[in-house]
């Protein structure tokens, strides 16, 4: 299975010559740290394709904090100066640079700004967001912008939404090898995670449900599986949506809704979109939560299902949401312990069928805490993939997904540098 080659180019050569092959903007953010660690201990003996170190750089607003993190970092990393309010600072950041990562969130409130610089200067971008509506309102406003100058724009870099995107790439991989056609129905199923939640990542639900709430327009929008899908005949498959509890008799266990499956599901057929609808025009995808069989399962479905409506339903009325974000939920910069970040993990399994019954099924499992220690490496890997494994020959400007942008290049990564591993399994 191949990327999709759009030709929309721009030539190399400006790109190439720039002095940092990946800046990190938002590096004294929580998630934005431990990024900038982790790309000191893996790019402290990697090498570019002319052999030379990889050179990158710290950016964000305060310089009293970049120097702070550059004093604690292992190896000396250049800082950049940059503030999303100032175009002009960022314009002068996304120029000497072939790849940004952004972990400055809530997107809604101050992603476009980096995104607008990033399409006009040809900088190729990856982030973290989960924010559906962001990938959107971006797609719409700078997509031929984006092709025009060769920006490759790849949103949703992090547990949301790689090993979901990654995953079933990889499972229709498989099922192509296997049986000579792509599965025509996946289900995405979370067995097991481990991991906490920062500041931030309460900080970018809120807003998201801050806008659902004031704007019935964008209750639609969430409510559209194919959100991303921007080509004219887009497809209208029904979409199985595990929204409360239910039961999975195949496979004797109780389901409950997954909070990341609002934006998980949307990347997957945008990638199927750009892929070229290599997975099938009537292709059915959906993730939940695995619960234990009998009551004790039942109970924690409907536990879970109960909290996630009501936590919704709070954060969409501006006094209940003033009162959890102040006495109630993590606050900004703040987030999992160290020790809770290695002590995290996740197991998700994808179970396909094909139209003519044939099945498979996968495994996607991470060995770091999924939001952050996990993340920070996918993040960093994709980064460094578009940087170095992807020309813009094979991939050129515009709005791409993970898995339609790198695809095998980036499973390789993921596997050798990451954490992760995917997997065939019996059942």
């Amino acid at each position: 299975m191949d990327t999709n080659t759009d030709t929309s180019k721009t030539p190399q050569n400006s790109h190439e010559k720039r002095p940092y092959a990946v800046v990190l903007y938002g590096a004294t953010s929580f998630v934005g740290q431990i990024t900038a660690h982790y790309l000191t201990e893996f790019l402290s003996n990697a090498k570019d394709k002319n052999g030379d170190n990889v050179t990158w750089a710290i950016a964000g607003r305060d310089e009293e904090k970049l120097n702070e993190l550059q004093s604690k970092l292992a190896s000396k990393v250049d800082t950049i100066i940059a503030n999303s309010k100032d175009a002009a600072s960022l314009d002068e950041m996304t120029k000497q640079t072939q790849v940004i990562i952004s972990t400055v969130g809530p997107y809604l409130k101050y992603g476009e700004p980096l995104i607008k610089s990033c399409t006009s200067n040809g900088t190729d971008y990856v982030d973290l967001t989960g924010e559906a509506i962001f990938i959107k309102d971006m797609m719409d406003k700078y997509q031929d912008a984006a092709k025009q100058s060769g920006a490759r724009i790849v949103n949703s870099c992090g547990f949301d939404s790689i090993p979901s995107d990654l995953g079933v790439y990889f499972t229709q991989q498989q099922a192509e090898d296997k049986f000579g056609e792509a599965c025509d129905v996946i289900h995405m199923r979370v067995k097991a995670a481990k991991g906490g939640l920062s500041g931030g990542t309460i900080a970018s639900m809120a807003t998201i449900f801050e806008e659902v709430g004031q704007d019935k327009s964008r209750r639609k929008q969430v409510a559209n599986p194919y959100l991303l899908n921007d080509d004219k005949d887009a497809p209208n498959v029904r979409q199985a949506n595990v929204s409360k509890p239910e039961y999975d008799s195949e496979h004797q266990r109780w389901l409950a809704p997954f909070v990341m499956a609002s934006i998980n599901t949307r990347i997957v057929h945008r990638s199927n979109q750009l892929l070229g609808y290599e997975y099938g025009r009537d292709f059915k995808y959906d993730e939940a939560m695995w619960m234990k069989d009998g009551v004790k399962g039942k109970l924690s479905s409907y536990a879970m299902s109960a909290g996630l409506f009501g936590f919704a339903t709070a954060m969409m009325i501006k006094p209940s949401r003033e009162l959890l974000s102040k006495h109630v939920l993590p606050k900004s910069g703040s987030g999992p312990s160290k020790e809770d970040q290695d002590n995290g993990y996740y197991d998700i399994r994808l179970f396909g069928t094909t139209a003519n019954k044939d099945t498979i099924n996968t495994k996607v499992t991470g060995d770091k805490d999924p939001g952050y220690g996990s993340t920070s490496r996918m993040l960093s890997q994709a980064a460094l993939c578009l940087a170095q494994d992807v020309s813009k020959e094979e991939v050129g400007g515009g709005f791409w997904t993970p898995a339609s942008a790198m695809g095998d290049k980036l499973l390789t990564r993921l596997k050798e540098h990451a954490g992760l591993s995917f997997e065939v399994i019996d059942h």
